[in-house]
């Protein structure tokens, strides 16, 4: 089980809306490289969004859905990459201070990732949710700093 955790400086309410927000998925989920549906009910369990993946030069088509969604607090997800399997992500936001401490836990479910499941595979998932995790922080940084009145 790949578990990482990253403190990012905004509320959990700052990072949720990212999360809620399917226009940016692409922006911190690493190997989405364009997302071509967004459910107009994401993130409610049983809304997705479907994308291309790309490995090199290979792509296949994806999808995540959404099986839990707790406002704030929880969104866990299925991803679906064709012949590279489904994984299943847990993505906690727990407040911290004023700060948020985003636990991701993931875990290959079915195809080469599940079969072949051992320290490679976690040594490898451990590298994609540290990248994942600091383009999140990224893109909510961002994305509350565009809303923000800078006092004059």
């Amino acid at each position: 089980m790949a578990v990482r955790y990253a403190l990012i400086r905004r509320p959990p309410e700052a990072v949720w809306a990212v999360l809620c927000d399917g226009e940016k998925y692409e922006q911190w989920v690493i190997g989405t490289d364009e997302t071509e549906e967004i459910d107009a009910r994401w993130p409610a369990p049983g809304s997705e969004i479907r994308y291309t993946v790309r490995l090199g030069r290979w792509t296949f088509q994806g999808r995540t859905v959404v099986r839990i969604s707790e406002r704030n607090e929880r969104l866990e997800l299925e991803a679906k990459a064709g012949p590279l399997g489904s994984a299943r992500i847990a993505i906690e936001l727990r407040p911290w201070g004023g700060d948020c401490l985003v636990i991701v836990d993931e875990h290959p479910l079915t195809g080469p990732g599940a079969r072949l499941h051992g320290m490679a595979t976690e040594a490898f998932l451990q590298l994609r949710h540290r990248r994942m995790l600091h383009r999140l922080a990224r893109v909510v940084e961002a994305t509350e700093d565009s809303g923000r009145t800078v006092p004059a």
